[in-house]
């Protein structure tokens, strides 16, 4: 197996892997309820070439393993608790969560991406660094609600080790949106797509979707359009007298 079809497979699987984790930390175990999801049938979906990474066989969904199960961080080899001395800025009030959207800034072919570059880049588009070790964007004045997306290092564990800075280096770095957010899903959207593609200017890199295919306009249109969806069927119903008889 070549070196770049190793590198394609390395990014698919931690990249998967990453986003699950870094919000099951300390998260509770729970049985199962309802129905087991089927597995999607994607053979009559469209392929689509992807310029950086190439096209990889989808393994799940970020946050579910490959067969539609929630993967704990007990299987991921993770720890259960953020490290001591670690920063709550950014830590969701809540680690429930039934949507992530997520979207890549992956390096060249042939390049990498320098942990120091990302740090600068982070500081100028306005993310800062917290909890579990990455950045966070924050709702300004109101850091306690949550970040309103956060960006990880795709190399497990997925954190920024500041004291090593220097000798990091990434083939990607994965940005994630789970919902519910501390704003409405197309707002917090619309706040992270604008971050990611400054990211991918100020790196050199490449945007991808969830799916590691460059992200063009029809895919930003389907993504808003769900997210409009999303917001749609979690507003609050309106309130309505109860019949009297």
């Amino acid at each position: 197996m070549s070196d770049m079809a190793l590198l394609r497979i390395g990014i698919l699987v931690a990249g998967l892997l990453l986003i699950a984790a870094i919000f099951l930390f300390g998260r509770p175990r729970k049985a199962a309820q309802g129905k087991r999801k089927e597995p999607v049938d994607t053979a009559e979906r469209p392929s689509r070439r992807e310029p950086v990474l190439g096209a990889v066989e989808e393994g799940g969904a970020p946050g579910e393993g490959v067969d539609g199960e929630p993967v704990t961080q007990a299987e991921l080899g993770l720890p259960d608790t953020e490290p001591a001395g670690g920063s709550d800025l950014g830590k969701r009030p809540s680690q429930d969560f039934d949507k992530i959207v997520s979207l890549y800034v992956a390096a060249r072919a042939g390049q990498v991406l320098r942990g120091e570059d990302i740090v600068v880049a982070a500081e100028k588009t306005g993310l800062v660094f917290g909890y579990m070790g990455v950045f966070h964007r924050l709702v300004e004045g109101h850091p306690e609600r949550g970040p309103i997306f956060s960006m990880a290092s795709i190399m497990k564990p997925g954190s920024f080790d500041m004291a090593n800075i220097r000798e990091m280096e990434t083939p990607a770095i994965a940005f994630f949106l789970t919902l519910p957010a501390p704003m409405t899903a197309l707002d917090a959207w619309e706040k992270m797509l604008p971050t990611v593609q400054r990211m991918g200017e100020l790196l050199d890199g490449v945007v991808l979707d969830d799916s590691r295919n460059a992200l063009g306009r029809q895919r930003i249109a389907h993504i808003r359009d769900e997210l409009r969806a999303y917001d749609r069927q979690h507003q609050a119903p309106p309130l309505t007298k109860s019949p009297r008889w």
